[in-house]
């Protein structure tokens, strides 16, 4: 029986949540063949996964005001996919892009874990400003489908036939780990996430 209830407490939002994270999964799927196969149409299929996880990110939003059905549940649910989607999604196509050195393994983790606790503080704001009756005015830090933009980019590498050995930018060693340069942007887009000085309004 509470497996049915849970089920009634689905709602019609939550159905493109859930498109959201399985764009998510399918882009890991898609990175980790890429892996095993070197074929570009599994590279490219996994980027093309980025945009359409954004527009479910999007319509779950639009739904839920629509059918005034924005709730805790939602807020979580969203959250949970948005880290799949937009954080380890990015950061496992980063590495089938060839960001495979140590340092890079490193910038990939710091990324995520910033991903996740953007996630977390935004949550913790709009269940504050909720009690009030009040929406949240602005974001701290980017929003964490701006990564969407770092899979163009990748993208635009393997079109270019520019990922693996070719990765733009090259590779340098840096102690016992390699570095390849283009990681750092991972680095930068995590740290914007998580700035409290960077806001920006929502709409």
């Amino acid at each position: 029986m509470k497996h049915f209830s849970m089920i009634r407490g689905f709602h019609l939002a939550d159905i493109f949540t859930l498109g959201n994270a399985a764009c998510g999964a399918l882009m890991v799927f898609f990175a980790a063949a890429f892996v095993g196969t070197h074929a570009t149409a599994h590279f490219l299929s996994a980027a093309a996964m980025a945009p359409l996880a954004l527009f479910f990110d999007v319509m779950d939003g639009r739904v839920a005001r629509w059918r005034h059905r924005a709730s805790a549940m939602g807020r979580e649910l969203d959250s949970l996919a948005d880290v799949i989607s937009f954080g380890i999604g990015p950061a496992a196509l980063a590495f089938a892009a060839g960001m495979q050195g140590g340092w890079d393994l490193a910038v990939l983790s710091y990324f995520v874990c910033c991903g996740v606790s953007r996630l977390a503080r935004y949550n913790v704001t709009a269940e504050s400003l909720s009690a009030g009756a009040d929406k949240v005015a602005y974001f701290e830090g980017t929003p964490i489908p701006t990564s969407v933009l770092l899979v163009a980019l990748l993208a635009v590498a393997a079109w270019q036939e520019r990922i693996g050995e070719s990765l733009w930018f090259g590779a340098v060693d840096i102690g016992p780990w390699i570095l390849h340069p283009l990681v750092l942007l991972y680095a930068l887009s995590g740290s914007l996430m998580i700035s409290k000085t960077l806001r920006i309004p929502k709409l």
